[in-house]
């Protein structure tokens, strides 16, 4: 029995539940990266600036801070269902919209409408990850997580296609939309009253660890986000400046980025079960920030470099994949009895992270290149590996007093 529940991710009375919110998540995974891949085509079609293409990404992740962290503690007494049908209706409404005018302040609104939508989501759908999550090893939300991967890497090669046929990229928006209008629908029958109910708050000295924990993930989580969207959002663009590639053939970048996600976040839970989440935290934070390193200083070689920087680029996505679901696991339960206060606060960490640092690499990217800018973000994966060191250590110090 107890191999026969391995195999398995959730307990079975979750499957329908499990097999609904994983769909949920390709669609949140699409819908996150396709303006990435897109970004070569939108610059030149609307004729924006980078200035103009950094304050829409960041309006997006501002939204996704506010209700990531007014989410996390409002779930306990909204509901994962209110959450989830506020996003889907947010989400369908902006991507109907976006783009069909080159108005910056009007797509600038629509993209901030798009983050709060996607912030619902992503903290309804943590929660209920981390309460289906009956081992404690995280499989549940690096299955979820993964599901998100699979559209996020989905979706630039979609893009890729449609640009390449001469379609204009704002049919896939479209299409998205319609069927976040279809998921709204289901929030309605999904049995997420099966999860089990959140336990009293904790108090005193447990209560204030726990609250210095999720902090710390905040942090951790600031840098993580603001480099794995980063990547996301400018490699496409990269690859056209610095390895002379056609924007068709650049976007398909952005989807190798989230195949090395989606193969480490399925990966990782099928073939190495018994892997610890503050190890497996540690170990792919120096992947990232090494990858990262790499690909910024391939950028020196010109086009005779791209296919070790496609390389890299896997690498980097495989490093990425498990560091925001461990973090999440971890701070998860380190707080069991607020946990959705905790994933909140710690998740919208990385959305504030993804709301400043495109002001930053688009100023970086005017000013001294594209190339600069993954230097920087190179520097920000090295932060953010200190920081889940730090968290890691202050985990197993909660829990040695606790014991």
């Amino acid at each position: 029995m107890r191999t026969c529940f391995r195999m398995r991710i959730v307990a079975k009375k979750y499957d329908s539940l499990f097999i609904a919110l994983f769909t949920t998540f390709v669609l949140f995974g699409t819908s996150a990266t396709v303006v990435g891949a897109a970004l070569p085509a939108i610059l030149r079609d609307l004729h924006w600036s980078y200035g103009v293409a950094g304050a829409i990404m960041g309006a997006g992740a501002f939204g996704s801070f506010l209700a990531l962290y007014l989410g996390g503690k409002l779930i306990d007494r909204l509901g994962a269902r209110a959450l989830l049908a506020g996003g889907f209706a947010l989400d369908a409404a902006s991507l109907v919209f976006f783009g069909a005018t080159p108005s910056p302040m009007l797509n600038i609104g629509l993209y901030f409408a798009l983050g709060l939508g996607q912030g619902c989501l992503e903290v309804a759908v943590n929660w209920a990850s981390l309460h289906m999550d009956e081992e404690g090893a995280g499989r549940p939300m690096n299955f979820m997580h993964g599901a998100f991967s699979i559209g996020a890497a989905a979706g630039p090669f979609l893009m890729g296609i449609l640009l390449a046929s001469g379609l204009g990229w704002t049919t896939l928006y479209r299409g998205i939309s319609f069927i976040y209008i279809g998921l709204f629908l289901v929030t309605f029958v999904m049995p997420l009253q099966r999860l089990p109910k959140a336990g009293k708050p904790a108090a005193g000295n447990a209560k204030k660890a726990g609250g210095a924990i999720r902090y710390l993930g905040f942090i951790a989580l600031f840098f993580y986000v603001g480099t794995e969207l980063g990547l996301s959002n400018w490699a496409a663009e990269y690859f056209v400046r610095d390895f002379a590639w056609g924007a068709p053939a650049a976007s398909f970048i952005v989807s190798i980025f989230w195949a090395g996600l989606a193969a480490g976040r399925f990966g990782i839970p099928i073939f190495w079960k018994r892997a610890r989440p503050d190890r497996l935290l540690v170990v792919l934070s120096i992947l990232l920030a090494v990858a990262v390193s790499l690909l910024a200083t391939l950028g020196f070689g010109g086009n005779a470099a791209a296919p070790l920087a496609a390389i890299a680029v896997a690498l980097a996505g495989f490093g990425a994949s498990c560091v925001y679901t461990s973090i999440i696991t971890l701070v998860g339960r380190a707080s069991p009895d607020d946990s959705g206060s905790a994933i909140g606060v710690a998740s919208s960490g990385g959305a504030f992270g993804s709301f400043a640092f495109p002001f930053l690499m688009s100023a970086i990217a005017t000013a001294w290149g594209v190339q600069a800018g993954f230097f920087f973000y190179a520097l920000m994966a090295f932060a953010s590996l200190a920081l889940c060191v730090v968290l890691v250590k202050s985990i197993q110090v909660k829990l040695a007093r606790t014991n």
